[in-house]
């Protein structure tokens, strides 16, 4: 039986859409929200990962890079799905082990609009 572990980050960053016509063309700013999950088992400690050691990562390997940034600089074509595939290829290689993997990676661009990346089911 599979158990999933998720955690929270926000961070504030600027971009514009490049070659897209409507407001989101100019440059403008967004409170994003974040949300990684795991899917695994608990090792012998009990835990699937300490949430500890799951918000060092993504803090460095995600938010830091791209809190009060200027998106565009990073992903050039910054929208919220491409951002998404972004984190993820950060956070793969790191978020896996033998007990547990990677399994979303949901992305809020606004309190009503995101996207969800997962993992497809083997």
């Amino acid at each position: 039986m599979s158990m999933f572990v998720s955690k929270d980050f926000k961070f504030d960053a600027a971009h514009n859409i490049v070659d897209y016509h409507g407001k989101c063309e100019s440059l403008h700013g967004h409170t994003y929200r974040l949300r990684v999950t795991l899917r695994g088992t608990p090792a012998e400690d009990g835990m699937v990962l300490d949430f500890t050691i799951l918000k060092r990562e993504v803090k460095e390997k995600v938010v830091d890079l791209l809190d009060h940034s200027y998106l565009n600089d990073v992903i050039p074509q910054s929208t919220t799905e491409y951002m998404a595939q972004w984190i993820w290829k950060q956070l793969e290689a790191p978020l896996n082990a033998s007990n547990y993997e990677l399994w979303e990676v949901i992305l809020w661009e606004t309190d009503t609009s995101f996207v969800t990346l997962r993992r497809d089911e083997q």
